[in-house]
């Protein structure tokens, strides 16, 4: 298939730049084959049922977005680097702007608007055929993730930190109520629409909730540039699901429960721990699963998730999921609608057309 086969053309003012408040107020898309039905996220118990499971993403985002200087000859560059993947604890990769300024063995020095007084100091080991950085921070290994929290910022998609810079309500906006395991570069935005009164209510309505970890990784960032989505390659993200989760979703299915994937990444995760008979197995490690249409998703029966970017491969396989001519004609009436798109935005529950 081609890549531009999944384009759409998306008005600039559809990408929320906040998200809705209270979060739950958000609208919701549901998609069930070809009918479309208007709601908000807090009406997402009116289409589920008692016996349903939720599958979640607890991962945590770090602050993994850093502003600084590189010093070299007594002079000094602005720069900002994206960190990307830890390779140990104090060593990642990272996106650097501007890349042509900083070369392997410079020293960069990054500090936070709120605390100049601190300095987080980084060498510049190598550059990467794939245009990314290996920094090597100067500080104890158990201090690395405290010193992120000191200088760092939320790591804002680019559609988002082109129109405006990082700050620090988004330290909360962007971060889920599930967050707790501590790794992710970038926020399961499905995740970002619920609340603890959201929960309670369904709750009471005996909708379960299961936690798996997926760490979401640089992948989310970057564009599809080939034209053929047989040659495109997905960047491996590691996920865990335990034991105990394992047998729950299975045990949930096994009583006539559905199961709901709050993301895509979720969903990513839990099929790539699932059998062709449906069931889901323990797993640890990492996956680089690649859904695109005529694949078969077996691990779950609805999708909860936001309305993604044009030849992206979250659109993909969302067409995958639910059809992809049920899904241009929902995109088509979301855009219609003034649905607001992407990490802020509104969301859609989709059923899952392609295990039939």
């Amino acid at each position: 298939m081609l890549v531009s086969d999944f384009d759409f053309d998306l008005p600039p003012d559809s990408i929320a730049l906040r998200p809705a408040e209270p979060r739950e107020s958000a609208r919701l898309l549901r998609v069930d084959g070809a009918t479309l039905t208007d709601a908000h996220v807090g009406d997402i118990g009116d289409f589920l049922k008692a016996g349903d499971l939720l599958v979640v993403n607890d991962t945590r985002v770090l602050p993994v977005q850093l502003h600084g200087v590189r010093r070299r000859d007594g002079a000094e560059t602005p720069i900002e680097a994206t960190l990307i993947k830890s390779l140990e604890p104090t060593r990642w990769q990272a996106f650097v702007k501007p890349g042509r300024r900083v070369r392997p063995g410079d020293t960069l020095h990054f500090t936070s608007p709120e605390n100049s007084t601190f300095s987080l100091q980084a060498e510049t080991e190598s550059k990467g055929e794939d245009g990314a950085y290996v920094l090597s921070f100067d500080c104890e290994p158990q201090d690395m993730i405290g010193n992120l929290q000191t200088v760092g910022a939320m790591p804002l998609p680019p559609y988002i930190r082109s129109k405006r810079r990082e700050d620090e309500q988004d330290k909360s906006d962007y971060q889920t109520i599930f967050a707790n395991e501590a790794g992710s570069v970038a926020a399961p935005t499905a995740g970002l629409h619920f609340t603890p009164s959201l929960l309670d209510q369904l709750q009471k309505k005996s909708v379960q909730v299961e936690r798996v970890t997926l760490h979401v990784g640089a992948g989310t960032f970057l564009p599809v540039k080939v034209e053929d989505t047989k040659d495109h390659v997905m960047h491996a993200e590691f996920g865990v699901v335990t034991p105990e989760t394992a047998d729950r979703i299975n045990a949930a299915r096994r009583n006539g429960g559905r199961i709901v994937c709050v993301g895509t990444t979720s969903l990513r995760l839990i099929e790539s721990a699932c059998d062709d008979n449906g069931a889901i197995h323990p797993f640890a490690a990492e996956t680089a699963i690649f859904i695109t249409p005529g694949v078969r998703v077996r691990s779950c029966d609805l999708l909860l998730t936001n309305f993604h970017l044009p030849k992206s491969t979250l659109f993909m396989l969302v067409c995958a999921l639910a059809g992809t001519d049920n899904m241009r004609a929902a995109y088509d009436h979301a855009i219609a609608s003034g649905y607001r798109f992407f990490s802020y935005g509104d969301a859609c529950l989709l059923t899952n057309t392609s295990r039939k």
